[in-house]
């Protein structure tokens, strides 16, 4: 079977057609977008094709209607009529400094009048942009497109790197506020057909946007919740030959493949309405290579999120079902950074559900992608086994043998591997945390804090044959976790699944830094 070629790498459109690469085609949200509003915002995270997108709309306004061929904006009524197109790229522009990036924006001014075939007078950077545009206008007699491409890089990157960078952080951010502020000019205005910043956050309205306030911010907007990543139908429709060359591969049927894919890979949802998409980088890398790997999660470490989610003391377990208000996904600030609305931002956690009544929505891990290689890098931030062996590795294995002994001496020699720096601030909360992430690492789905009619169950493992209910205890008993499990009846939600129900009560002593006592009390099969 001769398959379409994969467009690894690739975010310029023109040679992804020319190529004979997979384009999934988004040229009808592309086109309601162009042909509804003038100014847009659209954050998503790393990797998620926001660089093509700009590379799209290059060309759409550039008249290249040849290069689309067989897509959905060919046939439509757009008049392809040639605009100038402005890209600033900030990944080709130096942001270590500020001066740097001043220099850097300024030289790029200069070159695209140079192809413009004009020159630039102006030597400060806000009034440089203003000139560029009003000549290139002038020069055109062509109304201009700006497109801006990870905008916030010259912030982002300096980001958990200590005092002095985040200090270059906030120089940049005021540099950015003063030259998008341009755009609201009453000259220039005027002669601007269409602008786009990307980027992964959005940085409110007294940040960098506060002297652009007139930005349609679509990142949450129904209609474009599919303008980037692949939907299911997507997947079907552009991949369906790779999904069957890899199911012969696997050895299993096609279903079985795609429900493996979804498993691994969807699950990413940026709107209130329902709508799930997958990465696209990893689903292009997982059907080049054929094997299930944690390709987006592998691209990039998020050593700043951990480093952040540690010094604010945030309750990891609450990442399953983590409700929160609208007004946090407008609330990026430097000053003062929320890591509920930093994971979401970064692609860590998703929408999982809206209330429409509250207007409240919950958040949790897109994929197993995500949470198992995300939750392992954290545990091992936490935990140091002196040894060298990975004994989380082991947990599952124990579980799923109903090796309860194991289970528990695995977990206390891990306990006993915590460094002195950590193991010293052990609370009951970060004990439920480390526990917590110490079984999802090692790939064994954990769920915490379930919430049932008599209250909230600590921890729940599922393997095919067993169910561990679990109840933690600081400086108390085992006893007294098991009579509360009983008390409280916990095990009620999950009669009917004929698997033998094990209740685990755990105490944990902040003195020693570890388990003191278990107890465990199994139920018979229901």
């Amino acid at each position: 079977m001769k398959l379409k070629n994969l467009p690894i790498g690739q975010s310029s459109f023109e040679n992804i057609i020319k190529n004979n690469q997979i384009y999934v085609d988004k040229t009808k949200r592309i086109y309601e977008l162009i042909t509804s509003t003038q100014f847009n915002f659209l954050s998503r995270p790393r990797r998620f094709g926001k660089s093509l997108l700009v590379s799209t709309l290059k060309n759409i306004f550039l008249g290249n209607k040849d290069l689309f061929k067989g897509l959905w904006i060919y046939n439509s009524d757009w008049e392809w009529e040639k605009h100038p197109v402005i890209v600033i790229d900030f990944n080709s522009i130096v942001t270590d400094t500020v001066e740097n990036l001043i220099y850097s924006i300024g030289k790029c001014f200069d070159n695209k009048a140079k192809e413009f075939g004009i020159s630039l007078e102006e030597s400060l950077l806000k009034l440089k942009f203003k000139e560029l545009i009003v000549k290139v206008y002038e020069r055109t007699k062509k109304e201009v497109i700006i497109l801006v491409d990870e905008y916030d890089k010259p912030i982002i990157s300096h980001l958990g790197e200590g005092e002095e960078r985040l200090d270059i952080a906030k120089k940049n951010r005021e540099v950015l506020k003063s030259l998008f502020g341009t755009m609201k000019d009453e000259q220039v205005i005027s002669r601007l057909r269409f602008v786009l910043l990307t980027g992964v956050s959005k940085f409110s309205r007294a940040g960098v946007f506060s002297d652009l306030n007139n930005l349609n911010d679509i990142s949450m907007d129904s209609i474009y919740s599919d303008i980037l990543g692949i939907t299911e139908d997507e997947l079907e429709k552009y991949f369906h030959d790779y999904i069957k060359v890899c199911a012969n591969e696997f050895g299993i049927t096609y279903e079985k493949m795609k429900e493996k894919i979804k498993d691994h890979y969807n699950g990413y949802r940026f709107s209130r309405k329902n709508v799930k998409v997958y990465n696209p980088f990893s689903i292009l890398n997982f059907f080049s290579k054929r094997e299930i790997k944690n390709y987006w999660f592998e691209s990039g470490t998020p050593t700043f999120l951990i480093k952040l989610i540690k010094d604010k003391n945030f309750y990891l377990p609450q990442a399953e079902n983590l409700l929160v208000e609208e007004s946090i996904f407008s609330t990026y600030e430097l000053e003062h950074l929320n890591p509920s609305a930093l994971l979401f931002q970064t692609g860590y956690l998703t929408i999982k559900d809206y209330d429409f009544e509250t207007n409240e929505y919950v958040l949790s891990y897109p994929n197993k992608e995500v949470k198992y290689s995300f939750l392992k890098i954290l545990y091992k931030s936490y935990v140091e086994e002196y040894d060298g062996e990975n004994l989380y590795l082991k947990l599952g294995k124990y579980l799923r043998a109903g090796d309860v002994e194991s289970f528990i001496e695995t977990v206390k020699s891990i306990f006993a591997g915590i460094s002195y720096s950590v193991g010293s601030k052990l609370n009951e909360a970060n004990f439920h945390t480390i526990f917590y992430l110490m079984v999802n690492a090692g790939g064994t789905p954990a769920e915490m804090e379930l919430l049932t009619c008599e209250g909230r169950i600590d921890m729940v493992v599922e393997t095919k044959d067993r169910i561990y209910i679990m109840e933690f205890k600081c400086n108390q008993s085992a006893e007294k976790a098991i009579e509360q499990m009983k008390e409280k009846n916990y095990a009620e939600k999950y009669k009917n699944k004929g698997k033998e129900i094990i209740l685990l009560g755990i105490n944990f002593d902040t003195k020693k830094r570890n388990i003191a006592d278990w107890k465990k009390f199994i139920l018979s099969k229901f």
